[in-house]
């Protein structure tokens, strides 16, 4: 009997979730705006500020995981908990948590990953950097090409360590999301 996901260590999940990137995919965009009407649908409507379509799949023609990602940003006063509970029950899986923050999956199994896979994160109105990043990249097809070669180099070298994968991209994403924050000024400070 295979073991279920909570009861596998970080090491026997990331054989089954390995990095793999693969050319841009037009139905992306299609899996987002489904799991946007969910959302809407099991998160209540007065929590619930902004949904966002966030990581290198809401770039245009760069490789990406075939992982949508999700940033929910929700009303200052809600209990994350709470929402995270709510998904829970439509069997999301908690990856991480902090006093401010938490994360998601949508499409884990104990197999491997289902055809639509999703990342959630909740977190509170403006605390929102992903979007500054996305349109920068967006705007600016060469640093999105940067971005996908760096990618391209990380997936080989750490095919098998999500965390070491996206701590090695976090230089390159706060230099673009700096000059993203100069550029664009207060875009998303509140909700729009």
């Amino acid at each position: 009997m295979k073991k279920k996901l909570t009861e596998m260590s970080l090491e026997e999940l990331w054989q089954l979730f390995p990095i793999e990137l693969s050319s841009s995919k037009a139905e992306w965009q299609t899996y987002y705006q489904e799991i946007e009407s969910k959302l809407k649908d099991w998160i209540p409507e007065e929590n619930l500020l902004r949904i966002s379509h966030i990581g290198s799949t809401a770039i245009k023609e760069i490789k990406a995981k075939n992982i949508v990602d999700v940033l929910v940003e929700l009303a200052p006063n809600t209990n994350l908990q709470s929402v995270a509970s709510r998904l829970e029950q439509q069997d999301c899986l908690i990856m991480s948590t902090t006093e401010k923050r938490i994360s998601l999956n949508l499409g884990y199994t104990p197999q491997g990953f289902a055809e639509k896979v999703y990342h959630i994160h909740l977190r509170y109105v403006g605390d929102n950097d992903e979007l500054y990043f996305r349109d920068y990249l967006n705007q600016f097809p060469d640093t999105a090409h940067e971005y996908e070669q760096l990618k391209e180099a990380l997936a080989v070298a750490y095919r098998n360590d999500r965390n070491r994968y996206t701590d090695e991209k976090g230089a390159f994403i706060k230099q673009v999301t700096t000059k993203a924050k100069k550029l664009y000024g207060v875009k998303y400070n509140n909700q729009t």
